[in-house]
């Protein structure tokens, strides 16, 4: 066994998990010369949320924050999470957006893409992966784990092996709900390390309490890398910290090869932003203690909050266990897909609908319409008939790949927002938030008028002088 390898989630994951994706890039930039210096295996810093908060609340372009991010960072591998068909965004788009956005994204900096689609259908994975490759950027591909009685080793295995096939080049188990425990962890990695050749790679979350302790199973198991946070922002709905599973390594065959010493002055420059982000109340701290509710529904942290927000428009925060109770029932109905965006919003909201109507499937999101004919891919196990007729009707459930539907999106997307146009990068942005992306060019080009305003002046006055 080499040493384990480590990806630090500090940049993406770990301040998407505990404040809401709110780390500026300005905050980020001082520490980037010594994130570079310690050795990490990759830095996850950009994908999942990171684009539409950084466009929607920090009044920030994320493709500058990349090719920021790159000009300091110069040894170490930069690494983004895409939801495959649905890049960033909640549905699904046409295949030359997806091409044109993985292209921007190696050209402007990316190394590794971690590429997975919520319900595991390999098709959805497929334009992103072979995209990835061909620009000669690392395709990491990403098993959404769950448990259910249809998720069993053998399907995670078979899941695994299709994706080695279509040329993936390190596997990835991406438990987003803190689920996987740790004997489980062992037996899982034993099997898919005799299934397959390529690196594996383990991301879990700690709002079960379980993944310091999952991690080291695997490690025995024989992954190849885990997904660590430094710890002011570890924990909770976060990642395990960095530092203890450096320091339990250390002159062990797993040996990560990083030093404390330097972790420890990364760790003091988060220390006040995250004291600032408690006073702020924008690190609340319940999501840093162990929900063991995780556990019992599989519900992953950000659903928990969600489900609350809900209910509290609705007036009904009476009804959260009978939710709760409610979430496994829809899952099931559903045919068991992973809790991940965006079908964790979509059964948590039906959940939602269910309890307050009084009624099962009185009303139907138009999401959950979709995915139930097909649009988002294929279910884990089919769904049974009666559900189907229940939300559906009789209307026709579709088979191929969906994005087979959707015909080339860019050119009229190029074509709207021609006027705000500074940037290829731009039209990509617009695809995936239309109104978020629109309103940050027109704040954009506010921003610009007043320095090109206050240049004229300046030049008005030397001249004057």
């Amino acid at each position: 066994m080499s040493k384990v390898k480590v990806t630090e989630t500090i940049l993406r994951d770990a301040h998407q998990s505990l404040i809401a994706t709110r780390m500026t890039t300005e905050e980020m930039i001082p520490i980037l010369p010594k994130l570079d210096e310690v050795g990490y295996h990759s830095l996850e810093m950009w994908g999942g949320a990171t684009f539409d908060a950084s466009l929607r609340f920090l009044n920030e372009d994320p493709w500058e924050r990349l090719r920021t991010i790159r000009k300091k960072i110069k040894k170490t591998n930069l690494q983004m999470l895409l939801r495959g068909q649905n890049i960033l965004g909640y549905k699904h788009y046409a295949d030359d957006v997806v091409i044109e956005f993985v292209k921007r994204a190696v050209a402007n900096g990316i190394d590794i893409i971690r590429i997975f689609d919520a319900l595991n259908d390999v098709r959805n994975l497929r334009v992103a992966l072979e995209t990835t490759k061909k620009e000669g950027a690392h395709a990491q591909a990403a098993i959404s784990y769950t448990i259910s009685p249809v998720h069993t080793t053998e399907t995670y295995v078979k899941l695994a092996k299709e994706m080695e096939s279509m040329g993936a080049d390190s596997i990835c188990i991406k438990d987003m709900s803190g689920l996987l425990t740790p004997y489980y962890a062992y037996e899982l990695v034993s099997a898919l390390k005799k299934a397959v050749k390529v690196p594996l790679e383990l991301h879990s979350h700690a709002t079960s309490g379980l993944a310091s302790m999952t991690y080291l199973k695997a490690i025995e198991a024989g992954v190849d890398i885990i997904d660590t946070a430094i710890s002011p922002f570890s924990q909770g709905t976060s990642q395990p910290p960095t530092e203890p599973l450096v320091a339990t390594l250390q002159n062990t065959e797993y040996d990560t090869g990083l030093k404390i010493d330097k972790l420890n002055e990364i760790a003091e420059y988060f220390n006040p932003i995250r004291e600032k982000s408690l006073e702020s109340g924008l690190l609340n701290p319940k999501v840093l203690g162990v929900n063991i509710n995780t556990l019992i529904y599989q519900v992953p942290g950000g659903m928990l909050s969600n489900l609350v927000s809900q209910l509290k428009l609705q007036n009904a925060l009476d009804k959260f266990d009978e939710v709760l109770k409610e979430v496994p029932k829809v899952r099931e109905d559903l045919g068991y897909p992973p809790l991940v965006t965006p079908t964790s919003q979509m059964v948590g909201t039906q959940a939602v609908l269910n309890v307050i109507t009084g009624e099962r499937y009185k009303m139907v999101p138009k999401e959950i319409k979709a995915y139930v004919k097909g649009m988002y891919g294929k279910p884990t196990v089919p769904i049974k008939q009666e559900i189907v007729e229940k939300i559906i009707g009789d209307e026709e459930i579709i088979t191929c790949r969906p994005a087979d539907l959707i015909k080339p999106q860019l050119n009229s997307l190029r074509n709207e927002i021609k006027e705000y146009l500074e940037q290829e990068e731009d039209v990509l942005s617009y695809a995936l938030f239309p109104q978020v992306a629109l309103d940050f060019f027109k704040y954009r080009r506010a921003e610009k008028y007043k320095i090109d305003s206050h240049c004229v002046n300046f030049e008005q006055k030397v001249y004057a002088v």
